[in-house]
Formats: structure tokens, C-alpha cells, sequence
């Protein structure tokens, strides 16, 4: 799939989720690196946040040296 294609279908993905989804995946990211928020921080943060949260770490987890 093209990179742009790609992205585009991870952030309808991302949208869609609600709250709950979000922090799940976030506490289940598996990329290069790993993610270390409290339950504390996720709960207290809205699920735009989340989002970005979730959709950075996405992105920089695809870019390739």
C-alpha cells in the first residue's frame, strides 16, 4: 500500500476510536520504541489528545532510516 494510502487508513482508524480504545492501544503500542504514560495521565487527558498520542507515535514508528 502506498505510504500516503497507508496513513490516511491508520488516522480513519484512529478517529473512529473512542476513549477507552485509545488508551488501550496506547499501553499496547508495539513499535521501535515504547510508550510510558500512567494510567493517571491517560485518564485525565481527552481522547483528542489520545489521538495525537496515538497517531505520532504511529507515524514515527513507520519512518525508515
Amino acid at each position: 500500500m502506498a505510504p500516503d494510502r497507508c496513513l490516511e487508513q491508520s488516522a480513519t482508524t484512529v478517529v473512529s476510536m473512542g476513549k477507552s480504545e485509545l488508551k488501550k492501544r496506547i499501553r499496547r503500542f508495539n513499535g521501535r520504541f515504547r510508550l510510558d504514560f500512567s494510567d493517571d495521565y491517560l485518564n485525565g487527558v481527552n481522547a483528542d489528545r489520545l489521538r495525537h498520542i496515538l497517531m505520532a507515535a504511529m507515524i514515527n514508528a513507520r519512518v525508515r532510516n
